[in-house]
C-alpha cells in the first residue's frame, strides 16, 4: 500500500515514521514534509490549501490512502473532493471539520446534543459584543475567542472588561485575524485541570487511542503568551478508566451520534480538549486532526500497525474496540527557535541531532526544519520534538532532557518543565 501523508510539522513526521515500517506500507509520501520526514519518506512540494493540487498529486502517485494532518485542508474540503473521485482518505468533510474552523458551530452543536462546555454567547458585530461586555454574565476572566481558524492566536482571556474590550476591537475593528475575527465567542473561564482525549472515528464505530496533557505557554510554570504546543507527555494521569468511559459516554458518542443525526458523518481523528471541572469534564475545544505535539507521544505508544485502521476507519469499517496501547510513559519536549511565538530567524544550523538520536529511549521528530549547503538548519518556529520514554514519568523525563542537551542551535530555548505535572498527580 502507498500512503500519502499531507502536512510537514512533527506530527506528520512521527505519523510517517510510525507507517513506514509496517508490513504491509509499501511506500509512504509526505507532501510537503521536512528534512526528518525526508529520511524514511518520499517528500513532495505542495501547495496544502489548495485541495485540488492534492487531489491531482494522489492520482499522479497513485497512491491508495491519503492521511490528512493539518486542520485547514479538511476545512477547505479535501476529504470532499477526494471522496467525490472516489480516492480513499482520512479526515472529516468540511461541514464535519466545522467542529473546529467554526468555534459558533461548535458550541450550538454542543448545546444541541447536551455535551458539557462552557457557558458562552455569540457575538455578530461589534455593537453586539461591546454590549455583551458592559452586561458581562459570564463573570470574568472572560474568554474572547475568534470564531474562525486563526492559526492558535485567536482565544484571550480577559481579566477585565477593559482587556476584553480590546479583544474585541482587535478582532472586529482591526481584524487581525480576517474574517475568522468576524463572529466572536465570548465564553466562561473554566476552572479545573486540562487534559486531551483522542479517538479515531469511522463515521460509526470509535476506536479510543488515549489521553495526554499539552503544554501551550512559552515559559515554565505556564507562564507567558500561548504556542502551538511546547510539550507533551502521555497519558495522563487524571484520566483513569472510570473517567475515560465518562468522556465516552457523555461526549465523544454523542459528538458522533449527533453528526450523524445532522447529516455529515464523522471520519478521521477527533482531539477532544477537556477541563476537568468539580462538576464534571467539559469541551474546551474539538480539533479535527490529531494534536501537536501529542502526536509525537501517543504515536510511539501504539502496539498495532496503524495503517489498517487507518484504512477501516476510511472505509467504514473500524473495530469498535480501544487501540493496542503500550502504557509506558513517554514525553516530548519541543525545542524552538528564539523569538517564538512571535518573529524568529531562519537558516540557523543544528547540531547534536545524531548524540541526541543515539540516547537510549530517545526519538527525535522534525517540524521547523530544513537543508542548506549540506546541513540541517532551523526552518520555522518549533524546530523539533525529542521524546523520551521509560518504565516511570521520571525515566522518560530523564531520557527526553538528557537528549534535548545534546541538541544545539542558536537561540534555542524549551521548557524544562514537561511532564512535571504527571509527577505531582501520581
Amino acid at each position: 500500500m502507498k500512503i500519502l501523508i499531507i502536512g510537514g510539522g512533527a506530527r506528520e513526521h512521527v505519523i510517517a515514521w510510525k507507517l513506514a515500517g509496517e508490513r504491509n506500507v509499501s511506500e509512504v509520501i509526505c507532501a510537503p514534509g521536512n528534512v526528518g520526514a525526508a529520511a524514511i519518506a518520499r517528500c513532495l512540494p505542495v501547495n496544502i490549501e489548495d485541495p485540488a493540487a492534492l487531489l491531482a498529486l494522489a492520482k499522479q502517485e497513485q497512491v491508495d490512502l491519503t492521511v490528512v494532518g493539518p486542520e485547514l485542508p479538511l476545512s477547505r474540503g479535501v476529504s470532499n473532493l477526494f471522496q467525490s473521485q472516489g480516492h480513499t482518505i482520512v479526515g472529516p468533510t468540511s461541514e464535519a471539520a466545522a467542529l473546529e474552523s467554526s468555534k459558533a458551530f461548535a458550541k450550538e452543536f454542543m448545546a444541541r446534543h447536551g455535551i458539557a462546555t462552557a457557558r458562552f454567547k455569540l457575538c455578530t458585530s461589534l455593537e453586539q459584543a461591546l454590549h455583551a461586555v458592559e452586561n458581562n454574565t459570564l463573570g470574568y476572566p472572560l474568554v474572547v475567542k475568534a470564531d474562525g481558524l486563526a492559526a492558535g492566536k485567536g482565544v484571550v482571556i480577559a481579566e477585565n472588561r477593559d482587556v476584553a474590550e480590546s479583544a474585541i476591537r482587535v478582532a472586529m475593528v482591526e481584524q487581525r485575524f480576517g474574517s475568522a475575527g468576524s463572529l466572536l465567542v465570548l465564553e466562561e473561564f473554566l476552572v479545573g485541570k486540562e487534559v486531551s482525549y483522542f479517538v479515531l472515528v469511522d463515521g460509526v464505530n470509535v476506536m479510543p487511542l488515549g489521553s495526554a496533557q499539552d503544554h501551550k505557554r512559552i515559559f515554565d510554570g505556564d507562564e507567558g503568551p500561548n504556542t502551538g504546543g511546547m510539550g507533551a507527555f502521555a497519558p495522563s494521569p487524571l484520566v483513569s478508566s472510570e473517567l475515560e468511559q465518562l468522556i465516552l459516554n457523555d461526549i465523544v458518542y454523542p459528538v458522533v451520534t449527533g453528526m450523524n443525526d445532522e447529516g455529515y458523518p464523522y471520519k478521521g481523528f477527533l482531539y477532544v480538549g477537556l477541563m476537568l471541572t468539580v462538576s464534571g469534564p467539559k469541551v474546551v475545544e474539538f480539533n479535527v486532526r490529531f494534536g501537536d505535539p501529542e502526536a509525537q507521544v501517543l504515536f510511539p505508544m501504539l502496539s498495532e500497525d496503524l495503517s489498517p485502521l487507518l484504512v477501516s476507519a476510511a472505509t467504514g469499517h473500524l473495530p469498535s474496540r480501544p487501540a493496542r496501547i503500550n502504557q509506558e510513559p513517554h514525553v516530548g519536549v519541543v525545542l524552538a527557535a528564539s523569538g517564538y511565538p512571535g518573529v524568529y530567524e531562519r537558516g540557523i544550523p543544528i547540531e547534536g541531532l545524531d548524540e541526541a538520536s543515539a540516547v537510549p529511549g530517545a526519538l527525535l521528530f522534525h517540524a521547523g526544519t530544513g537543508a542548506k549547503d549540506g546541513r540541517i538548519v532551523t526552518n520555522g518556529g518549533r524546530i523539533l520534538t525529542v521524546v523520551g520514554h521509560g518504565l516511570t514519568y521520571r525515566d522518560a523525563i530523564d531520557v527526553a532532557y538528557s537528549a534535548t542537551d545534546l541538541v544545539r542551535f542558536k537561540g534555542m530555548h524549551y521548557r524544562r518543565d514537561i511532564g512535571s505535572k504527571a509527577l505531582a498527580s501520581c
